[in-house]
């Protein structure tokens, strides 16, 4: 057999079609015995072990192991109960969400056994596992070769495969973290502009629809945008109205934007579009909470909706608030590439996630273009075509955000992106009076724009 996948969730069983598909002859094996005779029994044609030993034993040399298992423990304990039936140059897969530190310590124990491991994101849904997704790999170099001809088959296709080797250990699993972080930021402010275009310029489903749809025609072309589009015309077949207007608003997590935020304050690295959209979600969970504020804090009495004008004006704002997401996620990996010593190439991580990947868009064709043009550019938004843009963008922008604070509907993530693009261009910044009250309540110390060196000053006298 060319490979074995292990874990027959839904990503697992179609990504073993997918592999199945383009020739490849797989063995699969799932922990609880009944899934794989399930899956056994609807495809024939693919072979199933029932022990990990019949598991290995049915794989060509070198082994070739695909976990699709949970993130966490069950990864751990999976790669145990393999460890002692691998060999020496073996290639193991972990396909899972897995914390990209997790990653580095698996990488390095396996090393130990030349085991070789990579840790490959991999993004683009059910519907991506099985016809093509984006795979973002990291680990081991001489490993990824052993099985870079079938990964670059199976996975989607733009400007090329789909599929990329970003840097050593923990490399790939970061790039996904980051990834799956732009897309909380832009699921963020695709929800926001729903919000005002309903409750603030008082349009129905079908008219939020045929916004949507009217804006994924142009350079705004995106995935999200365009599944948004289609959960907007889905009705509820019993009650004839449109189905996401009963969905509770309590938005569920799996926690890898919660990780891109956490790292980046371990970096220093701002990035408060996706802060904001991971704080969004964790104040949608207070329902309760929110229902009873709602009949004590009362929004201010409103007369009349906002004026219709605004949908047009929306457009603009959520395109820089979709822009400013990528060059803080961007701006994220760079700095993590330095960090970590990864090399990632920027430029290949925006051509890869043009296609099979959630957060594929129009404008990663101009961030691609952007990073090879200069090699050295330390943010999207310094780039002279992008800047332009936003530039552009900008009136309609603030405009936006004046209107929803009139109308009290909040759009953090969207005002987050402005604060950011604000304060990144601003060459002063309050810092400063930052410095002097660290340096009066702890003796912090400063420093001064006239003279080099740390100062200390008795504020008392």
């Amino acid at each position: 057999m060319d490979i074995g996948l292990i874990g027959l969730g839904v990503m697992g069983q179609n990504l073993t079609l997918n592999f199945q598909s383009h020739g490849y002859s797989v063995v699969v094996y799932n922990r609880t015995e009944q899934r794989t005779k399930e899956f056994a029994a609807k495809h024939p044609e693919i072979s199933a072990a029932y022990t990990l030993h019949e598991f290995i034993q049915s794989l060509d040399r070198p082994h070739r192991i695909f976990l699709m298992v949970t993130a966490g423990s069950p990864v751990d304990a999976t790669i145990s109960n393999l460890t002692v039936l691998l060999s020496p140059g073996d290639v193991l897969i972990d396909g899972g969400n897995s914390h990209f530190q997790d990653t580095e310590r698996r990488s390095t124990e396996l090393a130990k056994r030349s085991v070789h491991f990579l840790g490959v994101g991999v993004s683009g849904g059910e519907e991506g596992a099985l016809k093509g997704p984006c795979l973002m790999v990291g680990g081991n170099r001489e490993g990824y070769e052993h099985v870079r001809k079938m990964l670059t088959k199976i996975a989607a296709q733009a400007d090329g495969p789909c599929c990329q080797f970003l840097g050593p250990r923990g490399a790939g699993h970061y790039v996904k973290m980051v990834h799956n972080g732009i897309e909380y930021a832009i699921i963020q402010v695709i929800a926001e502009a729903y919000d005002l275009l309903t409750r603030a310029i008082g349009l129905d489903i079908k008219e939020v629809h045929d916004a949507f749809n009217e804006w994924n025609q142009g350079d705004m072309n995106s995935f999200l945008i365009e599944i948004a589009t289609q959960v907007l015309r889905k009705y509820d077949e019993e009650k004839r109205v449109p189905l996401v207007s009963l969905i509770l608003d309590r938005a569920q997590q799996k926690g890898t934007g919660k990780w891109t935020s956490q790292n980046a304050m371990d970096l220093g690295v701002p990035i408060p579009t996706i802060d904001a959209a991971v704080s969004a979600r964790n104040l949608s969970a207070l329902k309760d909470e929110r229902l009873q504020a709602s009949k004590i804090l009362k929004p201010p009495a409103k007369s009349s909706y906002l004026e219709r004008s605004l949908v047009g004006r929306l457009k603009d704002a959520v395109q820089a608030s979709i822009l400013v997401s990528y060059a803080q996620g961007f701006h994220l990996l760079r700095a993590a590439s330095r960090e970590y010593g990864y090399d990632i190439p920027l430029e290949e991580v925006a051509r890869i996630w043009k296609g099979g990947c959630i957060i594929r868009a129009k404008v990663l064709d101009s961030i691609e273009n952007a990073f090879r043009s200069s090699k050295d550019l330390q943010n999207l938004v310094l780039d002279r075509q992008l800047s332009k843009l936003l530039l552009k963008l900008e009136k309609n922008w603030r405009e936006v955000i004046k209107g929803a604070k009139d109308a009290a509907v909040p759009i953090p993530a969207t005002t987050a992106s402005l604060d950011y693009y604000d304060g990144y261009r601003s060459e002063r910044s309050p810092a400063n009076l930052i410095q002097a009250l660290r340096d009066r309540f702890g003796a912090h110390c400063y420093e001064r724009i006239d003279r080099p060196g740390k100062f200390h000053t008795d504020w008392t006298t």
